[in-house]
């Protein structure tokens, strides 16, 4: 099959497949006498599983070593092992993004609800000692005015 023909089935533009090919992801790629490049049909859903791969997550880099060389058998052990690990990475992530938005939103809330009645920086200090208290911000020396 001709590289339209891939890029029509596979959603994927002609130039994003010559990159996989120039990458090493695809592989069994046959030339023409005239030049045109020639696909088996099993490009089409190593093109899936590529794209799939890459939105889940995986760089290149891990989509090359995890692929079966040519149209061999995969190696389901280093496959589901890669796949696990990529599941504890997303689960780290979403642990450091809850995190984060919890500090944002403590912040916001500290930040609507200080007293006017302090002056600028008082009103600072007052928001960055709550926060502190709440475990939004690290824990830091807090900075006095230099002696006079």
């Amino acid at each position: 099959m001709r590289i339209g023909e891939l890029a029509k089935l596979s959603g994927l533009t002609a130039s994003r497949i010559r990159f996989y090919e120039a990458a090493g992801l695809i592989t069994a790629v046959e030339r023409r006498a005239n030049g045109y490049r020639d696909y088996p049909p099993e490009a089409a859903w190593i093109l899936e599983i590529i794209a799939s791969a890459q939105s889940a997550g995986f760089s290149l880099e891990q989509i090359r070593n995890l692929l079966p060389p040519g149209s061999g058998n995969w190696q389901h052990e280093e496959l589901l092992e890669a796949l696990r690990q990529k599941v504890a990475e997303i689960e780290a992530m979403q642990q450091r993004l809850t995190q984060s938005k919890g500090h944002l939103l403590s912040a916001i809330k500290n930040i609507e609800n200080r007293p006017e009645a302090l002056n600028c920086s008082d009103r600072t200090r007052w928001v960055l000692d709550r926060l502190r208290e709440e475990g939004a911000v690290a824990p830091g020396k807090r900075r006095r005015p230099a002696a006079k």
